[in-house]
């Protein structure tokens, strides 16, 4: 598995039916810089908004995954989604000019060997692993589905589906590396029963559906009237049943093909944990609801981790933020404003440092003898990292000022004193809305943590 990021060599251009919308969508796959992430551009709506392939952007999780950021939507992700970790890309613009993505034959197929026809660049930024180091679980009484978690040296998938169907059985796919994703799995197409079928053309929530694009399993006796019915939706006179109990319009690539579709639906969902994962995950009656859910509950692990772990960052380099450039953000002047660089920002995170020295007012009165930053001064310093992070996402950010409306579960941990350098990094505890901002923030001096806490904040316009 390669150790560096990767992008598209060149543009691929798709165009087709949403497969339960039935709207055409023009779709452009765009090479993109390092740490993009994948992003769906809505080129169709006003001012071109983006959605980021992120679990934090659930939309829903009926008969398709969907994304909203926004205003904007994205629907029917996980096959292109699959297609791009299956090809091993992590930078990716994708735009569209509507609200579903092309269902084409109902796989990943297409996506993949047009990906293979462009090829991929690698890039200069090293690529991010999400390692597991232990066991995690997540079981749903409900549909008895349960994933499992499990360290591994590679990405590993095994997949075992039971609907209790004569037709279909208990069946499992499996895949060794994701390396293989092209040969193994990308062609498996989705399936469905008839009955499920004949329910969603009543209801018309199959507006794109086509017989050559789902393969459907017929669990009962078929009545001529249906078999009518299906053929008039279609427009195909020789509709039957075959020997194996499918509709005719499709023949199985795979003995196994509904359970290799499924190991391509969990890696196009648990892409949205937005970060490539080192491990091996086995998932029993898996579905796009608690694929989703385990992400979700993916997410909360590595942030956990994450925030237990000191950001590496090079001093050699220029900050992306020197102390001149904050002032043009933050409206805190000396000698009041405490955070002198912004190392990274990134959608959900930002990194900050603060040089604590001997030269600062506050040790004058504060155990002059032996000086000790605040911890209160220590958690305004770490709002003001935070503030850089919610001022960024406004256009002006001069014209606004950042409100700290309350910390809950403070804490420190060690002394702070003339010297320490401390590195702040504050992550989204939930997406900003209604300017407001949730963070967990956490210092970190020589790799230890000296702080925490969980912050909220509102910006507002000046007045």
């Amino acid at each position: 598995m390669s150790e560096m990021q990767q992008t598209l060599k060149n543009d691929i251009c798709f165009s087709g039916k949403g497969i339960h919308t039935g709207v055409k969508t023009n779709m452009r796959l765009l090479p993109a810089t390092e740490d993009t992430g994948i992003v769906f551009v809505r080129t169709d709506l006003e001012g071109k908004p983006i959605i980021q392939a992120d679990i934090s952007n659930l939309l829903s999780t009926n008969r398709s995954t969907c994304l909203k950021q926004g205003i904007a939507e994205i629907h029917t992700v996980e096959h292109i989604l699959a297609s791009i970790i299956g090809n091993g890309i992590d930078n990716l613009i994708i735009e569209v000019d509507n609200i579903e993505i092309p269902i084409l034959d109902g796989s990943a197929k297409e996506f993949s060997e047009k990906i293979l026809e462009s090829g991929v660049r690698i890039q200069d930024c090293k690529r991010k692993y999400f390692e597991i180091k232990k066991e995690l679980k997540y079981f749903d009484k409900e549909s008895g589905t349960e994933i499992i978690a499990s360290p591994a040296k590679s990405y590993i998938i095994d997949v075992s589906i039971d609907y209790e169907s004569k037709i279909l059985g208990i069946q499992n796919a499996s895949l060794s590396s994701i390396k293989n994703f092209n040969t193994e799995i990308a062609s498996s197409r989705t399936f469905c029963f008839l009955h499920e079928l004949e329910y969603l053309l009543s209801k018309k929530l199959v507006k794109g559906g086509d017989i050559n694009n789902a393969i459907v399993v017929v669990e009962k006796e078929i009545s001529e009237d249906a078999l009518l019915n299906l053929k008039k939706e279609f427009n195909k006179n020789d509709i039957s049943v075959n020997e194996q109990g499918y509709l005719n319009n499709l023949s199985l690539r795979y003995v196994n093909e509904p359970a290799r579709h499924k190991l391509l639906d969990v890696i196009g969902d648990l892409s949205l944990l937005g970060i490539r994962i080192k491990g091996k995950i086995t998932a029993y009656k898996p579905g796009h609801k608690n694929n989703t859910k385990f992400a979700k509950y993916l997410k909360k692990i590595m942030k956990e981790e994450i925030n237990k772990t000191a950001p590496k960052i090079d001093f050699t380099k220029e900050p992306l933020y020197n102390k001149e450039k904050i002032k043009s953000i933050l409206p805190h002047r000396d000698p009041f404003l405490f955070i002198d660089e912004i190392r990274e920002i990134g959608d959900d995170y930002i990194v900050g440092v603060k040089f604590v020295k001997d030269s600062e007012d506050y040790f004058k009165g504060h155990f002059p003898q032996e000086p000790v930053m605040p911890g209160v001064l220590q958690l305004e310093t770490m709002a003001q990292t935070g503030g850089v992070l919610i001022l960024n996402t406004v256009e002006d950010p001069q014209n606004y000022l950042t409100f700290f409306m309350k910390i809950d579960n403070a804490k420190f941990k060690r002394k702070v004193v003339p010297g320490d350098t401390i590195i702040f990094r504050l992550s989204l505890i939930s997406p900003i809305r209604r300017g407001l901002c949730h963070m967990h923030g956490v210092g970190f001096v020589d790799g230890k943590i000296v702080a925490e806490a969980d912050l909220l904040a509102q910006i507002a316009p000046k007045k």
